[in-house]
């Protein structure tokens, strides 16, 4: 398997200071969160996709997704949220990442089943453009469908080969999930997958790799178990956590922490 970590973690910081990074704690690639207030989004040029696809290819490291915003589930009109996964995949075609990563984002006002009709739909839609571009969507577990069984439900409704599941780890332990079974449910759509570590449910602050409750080993041991050969992509959330201690100091023990895993699950 390959190590990445999501721009998340260092929010705002260039992507030359991103790329260093990778390059010295010893990390295959880096997952880019697209959003405005990030040097990479979207709203990009063509020169300047230009220049962050060179950068990535002089310094070595591969960026495995593209981690947008579009809630595909969410209630209203489906053209502004297709439109939305559009411009997601056109950058990820540009910059050569394999993944755009999208959300669910269901409204307490829906129901589950129409929550899954609208994502399906949206999805679908959106599935033929992404087959043209040579990128694949992938659907994260999260809020409104944040198990392995929540996400198939939609998965299952699109049967296209360029829509598959972002496995979160937290989301499906917080969903109630044992790693084997979010895995018997993702595995055939599976694009890569997040790891990340917090105290406890009522507590999501992020955490050094190993210092938690979330069952990385086992998720380790069970992707390894089935031959699975992707990405695990450290996802920190200093975005969202002020106070969490700053990333790039702990890049190298993360790294060794899932090095050990994956040797003790080889």
């Amino acid at each position: 398997m390959k190590l990445a970590f999501s721009t998340l973690g260092v929010p705002g910081l260039p992507l030359t200071d991103v790329l260093a990074l990778a390059t010295a704690h010893g990390y295959h690639g880096v997952e880019l969160r697209a959003h405005p207030e990030e040097p990479v989004h979207p709203g990009l040029d063509p020169a300047r996709r230009a220049d962050v696809a060179a950068g990535l290819k002089a310094a070595g490291i591969e960026v495995l997704g593209v981690a947008g915003y579009a809630r595909v589930a969410a209630p209203g009109a489906d053209e502004p949220v297709i439109d939305e996964v559009r411009a997601l995949l056109d950058l990820a075609r540009d910059l050569g990442a394999p993944f755009v990563r999208v959300l669910p984002g269901g409204g307490a006002d829906q129901s589950p089943e129409e929550a899954d009709a609208t994502a399906a739909r949206r999805l679908g839609t959106a599935a033929e453009y992404a087959a043209d571009l040579g990128v694949r969507i992938l659907l994260e577990t999260h809020d409104s469908h944040r198990t392995g069984a929540d996400a198939m439900r939609v998965l299952g409704l699109v049967g296209h080969r360029q829509v598959g599941a972002l496995w979160d780890v937290m989301h499906t332990w917080l969903g109630g999930e044992q790693p084997v079974e979010s895995h018997a449910a993702l595995s055939p759509h599976l694009g890569y997958v997040q790891v990340k570590d917090i105290a406890s449910a009522d507590d999501t602050s992020p955490l050094p790799l190993g210092a938690g409750v979330l069952p990385l080993a086992d998720v380790v041991e069970v992707l390894s178990r089935h031959g699975w050969d992707g990405w695990l992509c450290w996802e920190y959330e200093k975005r969202w956590y002020a106070d969490a201690a700053p990333l790039p100091g702990l890049l190298t023990p993360g790294r060794e922490h899932l090095t050990r895993l994956l040797n003790e699950s080889a």
